[in-house]
């Protein structure tokens, strides 16, 4: 393969067609010749982890049957001869990214020819991060039954509650662990209940997870069957399972003690569903409505201060963050926020009244100030982050960057202290309060011995 200096470079799998091709002038017979008027044709990287020096698989498909193809990063053709689409209207290539390509999202132009038709492709490059700092943290690790989603702490019970789920609907694999915050060890397991009218042997699949210490409850999200369960603490025993459709597509829950309320984010609409959390009803549903005019806000994690009665989101679907009032339910301001690109992680830190923002769709960390709505801090951590949680003891996050594999530490400042490994997929982090973070991952397949495990994480001189 030729490479080509200080730009992307291509090199077309064997199966692709190549044909001449040359840019229209004003000089040619036909520049506005017949468009393609039912042009289905699509182009998106496939490679799951993408960074400066890596190839890129791209993935061509739905083009017209000898269709061409170029990629262009700005106004420089990214391939030297097109693609061109087989008798199925299909194409592969591979992109070799220069070392010093710029982590960012790049709009890349697709034109097509004969017929024609053009549409921006992004591609995502993410910053590449060493692993660091690990002689400073005391990480203790454990082996989980699979398909781990989130955790949490009850110090009530002092016990670790642990969520699981292997597949995709219909899912017959699924329980809720309790784990010794101290061993780590498993030391009860609920299977849930089988989801009625079906043949197929699907069961209620817990996902989210959030603990009342006041009831002795344990909350979990049913993302599949639109709904959320209750268990107890003590001995995982069902305690309410509501009715499917509860929650759209339900993906965060949470606990507000103080006010004996639980809230659930309703990803698949736009709003948080509130329950009471000593009668176990549902009392109502809190609509955010998106300042971005014609988008919907779509929430996804959810964290809570209790002391000021606030419980904050943010939107995958829009760059936005939530405050709401917990008093009455109510949405008390929307926060625009700027290179926030699928956001879906969110912590606060009280001490200096800022949310942490994590997105998948742009690799960052934002510090945002709640009143002003200013980014203090604007700071890249891995591929794919996709949740964070702050130790209020130590003042640190921890980040859990999915596609890199790694558990990023930063400070108040937004300085790197650490980048860990977390294994195959980490998935999720949660402070338990006494200077502890659980982290979750989940493995690449059955034969993946760094998934499915429990990480316990503390700063060896906090």
């Amino acid at each position: 393969m030729q490479r080509l200096p200080q730009r992307f470079r291509l090199k077309p799998l064997a199966a692709v067609a190549i044909a001449l091709w040359a840019l229209p002038t004003l000089a040619s017979a036909q520049v506005f010749d017949q468009p393609d008027t039912n042009f289905q044709g699509g182009v998106y990287p496939s490679t799951p982890l993408i960074v400066p020096g890596s190839d890129v698989e791209f993935v061509g498909r739905g083009f017209t049957p000898g269709q061409t193809v170029v990629l262009s990063r700005g106004t420089t053709a990214l391939n030297d001869t097109p693609y061109t689409a087989d008798d199925e209207g299909n194409f592969n290539a591979t992109i070799t990214l220069p070392e010093d390509a710029v982590p960012g999202r790049h709009p890349l132009v697709m034109v097509a020819e004969t017929p024609y038709a053009a549409s921006i492709v992004e591609l995502k490059i993410s910053p590449e991060i060493a692993l660091s700092g690990d002689d400073a943290f005391d990480v203790v690790d454990a082996a989980l039954p699979a398909g781990l989603y989130q955790s949490a702490y009850s110090s009530e019970s002092n016990a670790l509650f642990v969520t699981r789920a292997v597949g995709r609907p219909p899912v017959t694999q699924s329980g809720l662990l309790k784990l010794d915050p101290d061993t780590l060890e498993v030391v009860a397991e609920a299977t849930p209940e089988e989801v009625p009218g079906f043949d197929d042997e699907r069961v209620f699949a817990v996902y989210g997870v959030g603990v009342d210490d006041t009831n002795g409850h344990v909350w979990v999200t049913n993302t599949r069957e639109n709904t959320v369960a209750v268990y107890s603490q003590e001995d995982l025993s069902l305690v309410k399972q509501f009715e499917p459709g509860t929650v759209p597509h339900a993906r965060d829950v949470i606990v507000d003690s103080q006010r004996g309320k639980v809230y659930a984010s309703a990803t698949g609409d736009n709003h948080l569903t509130v329950f009471d959390a000593a009668t176990l009803e549902k009392t109502g549903e809190i609509e955010i409505d998106s300042d971005v005019r014609g988008e919907q806000f779509t929430p996804m994690s959810l964290t809570l201060d209790e002391a000021s009665g606030r419980l904050f989101t943010v939107s995958i679907a829009t760059p936005e963050a939530v405050v709401i009032d917990t008093e009455s339910d109510s949405v008390e301001k929307i926060i625009p926020l700027t290179n926030a690109s699928r956001a879906s992680g969110v912590a606060f830190d009280a001490e200096n009244n800022q949310l942490l923002i994590v997105s998948q769709g742009s690799d960052n960390l934002l510090y945002v100030d709640v009143d002003s709505g200013e980014i203090h801090h604007d700071v890249p951590v891995g591929a794919g982050p996709l949740n964070v949680a702050f130790d209020t003891e130590t003042g640190l996050a921890y980040i859990s960057n999915r596609a890199s594999g790694t558990i990023a530490v930063l400070d108040r400042d937004g300085e790197l202290v650490a980048n860990l490994d977390g294994g195959t997929f980490p998935n999720h982090v949660h402070a338990d309060g006494r200077g502890h973070v659980f982290a979750v991952n989940k493995a690449r397949g059955e034969d993946d011995p760094e998934g499915d495990h429990v990480r316990r994480l503390q700063p060896v001189n906090p």
